[in-house]
């Protein structure tokens, strides 16, 4: 038993430029926008003081009009970004199941994001073929694409 009730309500994904992020995930994923926009000023939101949060969430394909979002948000000021890798400490990635995963590769490279490796696939100790590919989006976030067999 949890010592927790609990039920996942969102991730939060820091960009650049939170307009044109939430763009590409609406775009290439059919992540759909959660309106209203947020517009945020607190003294809470940064170690160093007063910042503002702008940005808007976005409901993650496949749960339903109740499903999680991907909060897409950018700060004023914005701290340096850390190198981009699948292995480095901390959230990795955030994944999509789809219907063909070097497919949608190709998509994601054409609007703007980038490939992270090859196409890989492996069976698992229960007898399932899972196919996988990491890509980043447009600010170098992470994204696992996958498919299952």
């Amino acid at each position: 038993m949890p010592l927790l009730h609990a039920r996942y309500a969102h991730t939060n994904l820091t960009a650049e430029d939170w307009e044109a992020l939430a763009a590409f995930y609406e775009r290439v994923f059919g992540c759909e926008p959660v309106l209203p926009q947020r517009d945020y000023h607190d003294q809470a939101l940064t170690s160093e003081g007063n910042a503002r949060q702008r940005g808007i969430h976005m409901r993650l394909p496949g749960h339903g009009p109740e499903g999680p979002t991907l909060e897409i948000f950018g700060y004023d000021p914005l701290s340096n970004r850390a190198r981009t890798a699948p292995n480095r400490p901390g959230f990795g990635h955030i994944a999509f199941e789809v219907d063909d995963v070097a497919a949608a590769r190709a998509v994601v490279v054409a609007e703007g994001g980038s490939a992270l490796g090859e196409v890989a696939s492996h069976t698992t100790a229960l007898g399932r073929t899972v196919t996988w590919a990491y890509v980043a989006d447009p600010e170098c976030n992470v994204i696992e694409l996958q498919q299952w067999g």
